[in-house]
């Protein structure tokens, strides 16, 4: 067990690829929007929802097919791996539109959604009426800038602030300090130029609004000549990890719903590393290490892993933010957009191989029972400390039986390498047996098809009753 608090690795998912690459590089946690009410309207997850956004607009109600959509999906994969799903729900929202949000969010509540971000107010009273036990966070937008709203936000049921990015780590611990609230701040990705995210710019120039999820991106453009003058480097705290954590950072947050699954799993894969690296130094030393000159330099990137954050994505540099100063130029890009360059592909070829073409599974321990005159048994269980902890103390586990008996062999037996390699098969179940002990008597025989059912019994049963676990019924709310 660890003696100190970890931090929440957050990552974004604009499609169910990016998901995918963002569990099997790591993340604790991702977010990202369903149809509707997103700030990124222009992600893969909502731009399939299109159609059902204009059914509902329409007053035509909710697709019944939406149930099928990528957070969906996200949910079951995510979910089966110990991953938490928040939702966006971060735009400024019409009168007309809040009517549409209890059709809109239910599927979604009773799969077992981890969390919302909401930036509208009136939207947060509604869900926080009507979706009994959904975890309400605050978004950047909201604009927590000190403890008074912050304070306030914690007594309305808000249980994470996403505060203003233009906090300093001083800032964010006075937030950080408020029992009952935890804390979530951006660690990595674009920075808006404007105060929080509020973007009016957009709306003014380009004709679509930031808040509603549909930013024109007017900073990125190069104004007097080819001077980029609006444009922010992006943010990289991967050598402020350490301060974080001792300003009391509950989850960081990288940006990109925008970005490719390659993009998603290299930053994930990157932040994962120095992560536990940073817990292996507060393992062994507590605290205290970090004021140890010896560990803080061992906790300091290595070239190649910042030569991977900018090889996956280069806006002309990055910056710290403003963990240690208000704001300066040497935030911004100015100089022109480098030119289109080839990329290291052995980076890129080594980050689809481990985290998009493999995914990562749940390791189980299975226990087989196969005497003669009896039905065929088999069990597994989650290995601990891979899923949310359940009441009772216990890991998920189920029991299955096969239909017919076992029957004592009339020529070649089965060995106990057959049985092993039969039972231990686990396809693209999301599952690893880790440890499979198989307790038998005598020369046994039990068909290939038997071994097969009973081994897809007990993995389908085990994700079921894993799922379910995350399941909650909205009632009459």
């Amino acid at each position: 067990m660890k003696s100190h608090r970890t931090m929440e690795l957050l990552a974004p998912a604009g499609s169910f690829d990016a998901a995918r690459a963002a569990v099997n590089a790591g993340a604790d946690a991702v977010y990202m929007g369903g149809p509707l009410f997103s700030a990124r309207a222009y992600a893969e997850s909502s731009r399939d929802g299109a159609a059902s956004g204009r059914a509902m607009a329409a007053g035509a109600g909710v697709d019944p097919e939406r149930a099928e959509d990528m957070l969906m999906e996200a949910l079951g994969f995510c979910h089966l791996r110990g991953v938490r799903v928040y939702m966006t729900l971060n735009t400024l929202m019409k009168d007309r539109e809040m009517e549409m949000v209890g059709d809109y969010l239910t599927p979604y509540y009773e799969a077992g959604l981890d969390g919302v971000i909401i930036q509208d107010m009136g939207l947060l009273g509604y869900v926080r009426k009507h979706f009994p036990g959904l975890p309400l966070h605050a978004s950047t937008q909201m604009t927590v800038t000190g403890p008074y709203m912050a304070r306030m936000l914690r007594d309305y049921g808000v249980e994470r602030v996403v505060p203003a990015r233009e906090l300093d780590l001083k800032e964010i611990r006075a937030i950080a300090d408020i029992p009952g609230l935890s804390v979530e701040v951006f660690a990595h990705g674009a920075l808006c130029y404007c105060y929080s995210g509020q973007c009016l710019m957009s709306s003014c120039i380009g004709g679509r609004s930031g808040n509603r999820g549909r930013c024109a991106g007017p900073c990125r453009l190069p104004y007097d000549g080819d001077r980029y003058l609006l444009s922010m480097k992006d943010l990289n705290t991967l050598q402020s990890l350490p301060e974080l954590y001792l300003a009391g950072v509950d989850s960081l947050k990288i940006e990109g719903r925008m970005k490719s699954p390659l993009y998603v799993a290299g930053v994930t894969s990157v932040y994962r590393k120095y992560l536990d690296r940073l817990y292996k130094e507060l393992d062994a030393g507590g605290v205290d290490c970090l004021e140890d000159p010896a560990v803080r330099e061992r906790l300091e990137p290595e070239k190649e892993d910042l030569r991977i954050l900018s090889e996956i994505f280069d806006r002309g540099g990055s910056t710290d933010g403003y963990l240690y100063r208000r704001n300066g130029a040497d935030m911004l890009q100015l100089r022109e957009r480098p030119e289109l360059r080839i990329r290291d592909e052995d980076i890129m070829d080594s980050l689809k191989e481990r985290y998009l073409r493999t995914d990562r599974r749940l390791r189980l321990d299975g226990r087989a029972r196969l005497i003669p005159g009896e039905r065929p048994s088999l069990s597994l269980t989650a290995v601990r400390g891979q899923l949310p902890e359940r009441g009772d103390g216990t890991e998920p586990s189920v029991t299955v039986f096969g239909d017919q008996e076992v029957a004592l062999a009339k020529n070649r037996p089965m060995t106990r390498e057959e049985l092993m390699d039969r039972l231990s098969r686990t396809g693209d179940s999301g599952f690893f047996i880790e440890h499979l002990d198989i307790e038998t008597e005598g020369d046994i025989f039990v068909s290939v098809g038997q071994l097969n059912a009973l081994r897809r019994k007990a993995q389908d049963e085990l994700r079921k009753l894993i799922l379910s676990g995350f399941c909650r019924d909205r009632g009459a709310a």
